[in-house]
């Protein structure tokens, strides 16, 4: 009776040894599976904030041009005001000139 009685015990110590591994490795294997969504949604995240400051640099760079376009507009036209207003009074002191050499002196 005793040898068949610690061959049951044995047998019991064995199969909750079995389940206790068989449970270890699912846990294992959860621990895993979440381990893997985690660095997916990590990953995911950090892609999202490439992406977000690509764009934000794309547009810094858009306005940046932009801009960069208005002021050269902006200088343009004041250069040429500039000459122009060169030109006029130039011209203006030509003919002040012509309008002294037709006069004559008093």
């Amino acid at each position: 009776m005793l040898g068949g009685r610690t061959m049951t015990d044995q047998e019991a110590q064995s199969l909750k040894e079995a389940k206790r591994k068989e449970k270890r490795i699912e846990e294992e294997a959860e621990g895993l599976a979440k381990e893997q969504v985690k660095k997916k949604a990590y990953l995911v995240r950090e892609e999202a904030i490439e992406e977000a400051l690509k764009v934000k640099k794309t547009k810094r760079t858009e306005k940046r041009a932009a801009e960069e376009i208005r002021q050269s507009a902006k200088d343009q036209a004041r250069r040429e005001a500039f000459f122009a207003n060169e030109q006029a009074m130039a011209e203006a002191q030509e003919a002040r000139k012509l309008k002294a050499k037709k006069e004559p002196p008093e």
